[in-house]
């Protein structure tokens, strides 16, 4: 039997992914995965047929897509800034949100003359990565509590940045030495709360421990900001990503441990509170 055409994937896929809020996009991107080619090949060789292996393969993508399990996990890879980052159910599928903190960090430190930086739960080595390629100059040190998200984030900075960042094991800040002029970090905010409606997605396939925050979704960054009184240089900055009913709540904690501090926060696109920036 003659299988389908990529326009008849397109359409069918579209109609398999239809509770998507983007359809069309998935669809199209689980087909260039499968037929390993561009976007560009899919419209030049739109009435090209796929082979009985590619047709099977391509529905099995789609109805584990339709189970909700996020299309970065089944191609492997998701978009940063300009680069294309492997990603696995090990680490956090990066968001546009956390281009922005690194765009916040990125500046400030290019003008206070920052060349010691520290990402704290690399993950896949996101934003590691890009303070590497924005920041030539620059020492950065990543590390991650999870030994499977370390691997990810080393092989993405093997291919994007090699041999600009030193990846560690680690509680946090612990394993670090003390005069940091930056922290940048996108630790776990969800609330006990939030984690029950979370989307199917997420819930179920991202890694609680890059995500779950206790019940305000503090924990994490209460720690980090008590253990940077000891780590950050004396005019040292730090960059938190926060859930967007946290900003009163981390601002105080910012001021609990760095008294004489200025915190500001910053709103996303959508406006609602997404970062924290604490200069020492």
């Amino acid at each position: 039997m003659t299988g389908m055409t990529i326009d008849e994937a397109l359409a069918y896929g579209r109609t398999r992914l239809a509770l998507s809020p983007t359809p069309y996009l998935d669809a199209r991107l689980l087909l260039q995965f499968v037929l390993q080619r561009s976007h560009s090949y899919l419209v030049a060789h739109n009435n090209a047929r796929l082979t009985a292996v590619q047709e099977t393969h391509y529905r099995q993508l789609l109805q584990r897509a339709h189970q909700h399990e996020p299309i970065p996990y089944l191609i492997g890879s998701a978009p940063f800034y300009d680069f294309e980052l492997e990603v696995n159910p090990a680490v956090l599928i990066p968001r546009p949100e956390t281009e922005q903190l690194v765009d916040t960090a990125v500046q400030w430190a290019k003008t206070h003359h920052a060349v010691r930086l520290a990402d704290i739960g690399t993950g896949s080595g996101a934003i590691a990565i890009a303070l590497a390629r924005q920041l030539p100059t620059a020492t950065i040190a990543a590390g991650d509590i999870s030994a499977d998200a370390l691997a990810v984030a080393r092989r993405n900075a093997s291919r994007l940045a090699p041999g600009r960042i030193h990846f560690y094991q680690g509680d946090l800040l612990t394993p670090l030495p003390s005069g940091l002029d930056g922290i940048v970090a996108n630790l776990p905010y969800v609330t006990t709360g939030e984690w029950t409606v979370l989307a199917d997605g997420v819930k179920w396939y991202e890694p609680a421990l890059a995500l779950k925050g206790g019940a305000d979704g503090l924990d994490l960054i209460q720690q980090l900001l008590a253990q940077a009184v000891n780590k950050l240089a004396p005019q040292g900055a730090i960059f938190l990503e926060i859930g967007w009913q946290q900003g009163t709540a981390v601002t105080q904690l910012a001021h609990t441990f760095f008294p004489e501090a200025q915190v500001t926060i910053q709103v996303d696109f959508a406006g609602h509170d997404r970062i924290v920036v604490v200069m020492r």
